[in-house]
């Protein structure tokens, strides 16, 4: 099975961010005009250095990425967002063209703050009208890239819960339901019930190995992995963090734990899929490259380029 891994957001060797932004207040106190002018700066600053980023990754043979979900200064502020997009639709055509053109794959995994099964019926609309204005940036990008999204949350318990996400993912239109990912969480849904909703709701399920760890009774991710993976029509891809220490088990490590990623592999092994690993942890690529070094060190596994590499039965 071939697997490629990739890095979220904003790389540690590039002295950039393509997340500025300004607050509402800022925004309010500039004016309308003053405020758009600023609003557009920005945002013609964080494609700048979006495409400068990409360049990085393409130059380092890095194929996935997610990208940064404050891209668009103010993004849920609904009054200009339309414009806004409309005056730097060819720079975001450019950028999703040269995704395209050196296919990369892509996504998005926007904050917290967009719980779908709210029981507060303007956090479920604020969700609904943030995820359209996802979608929007991805068509204007001529991108179909997943938005990932936790079910959120569990007031009421979890049954009721999952309810409220089925009946409100009914609310959203068809093309960010084609979008739309579940990841299981550290805390309260874990694999079973996201493997449910997403087998429910027809949408892939990102698996999380790290909140698997921390958020699991008996389940063994042998037992689930391929049902996982048959909820994708494309290739699956999972999420892989190592905890900050034993204290602090949710937390993100700055680096990833090779032992614990290769005893994860040997025990997927046996499914024969390729699949796309998205290493979430804090020193971005760094901890990406020292993982591929010490994987050339301590196992056998063939790397095609930098970042992808082959694991077979008689791999490690």
């Amino acid at each position: 099975m071939k697997i490629r891994l990739g890095y979220v957001s904003l790389p540690v060797t590039l002295d950039i961010t393509a997340s500025k932004t300004l607050t509402l207040t800022n925004y309010q106190k500039l004016g309308v005009r003053r405020g758009e002018e600023k609003r557009i700066k920005l945002l013609e600053e964080n494609l700048k250095n979006l495409k400068e980023i990409l360049i990085f990754n393409e130059k380092n043979q890095i194929h996935f990425y997610r990208m940064t979900s404050h891209l668009v200064p103010l993004l849920t502020y609904p009054k200009t967002y339309d414009n806004i997009l409309e005056k730097e639709k060819d720079k975001l055509k450019e950028i999703g063209n040269f995704i395209i053109e050196k296919k990369m794959r892509v996504d998005l995994h926007p904050d917290q703050y967009l719980v779908l099964n709210s029981i507060h019926p303007d956090i479920v609309e604020s969700t609904i009208l943030s995820l359209k204005y996802y979608d929007s940036l991805m068509k204007k990008m001529n991108l179909n890239t997943n938005i990932i999204l936790h079910v959120g949350s569990s007031q009421g318990g979890k049954k009721e819960a999952m309810h409220r996400f089925i009946k409100n993912f009914s609310l959203l239109p068809k093309s960010i339901q084609t979008k739309i990912a579940l990841e299981n969480d550290d805390k309260t849904f874990n694999i079973r019930n996201t493997l449910f909703l997403a087998k429910k709701l027809k949408v892939p399920m990102v698996l999380d190995y790290h909140h698997f760890l921390v958020n699991k009774n008996h389940e063994k991710i042998e037992d689930y992995i391929q049902e996982i993976f048959s909820t994708w029509n494309i290739t699956p891809k999972i999420h892989f963090s190592s905890p900050k220490s034993k204290k602090e088990l949710r937390s993100h490590h700055d680096y990833i734990d090779c032992d614990t990623f290769i005893q994860f592999i040997e025990k997927i092994k046996f499914c024969h899929t390729d699949f796309d690993i998205m290493i979430e942890a804090k020193k971005k690529e760094e901890a990406l490259f020292r993982l591929v070094r010490e994987l050339k060190y301590k196992t056998n596994y063939q790397f095609l380029d930098e970042t992808t590499f082959i694991v077979d039965e008689n791999s490690l």
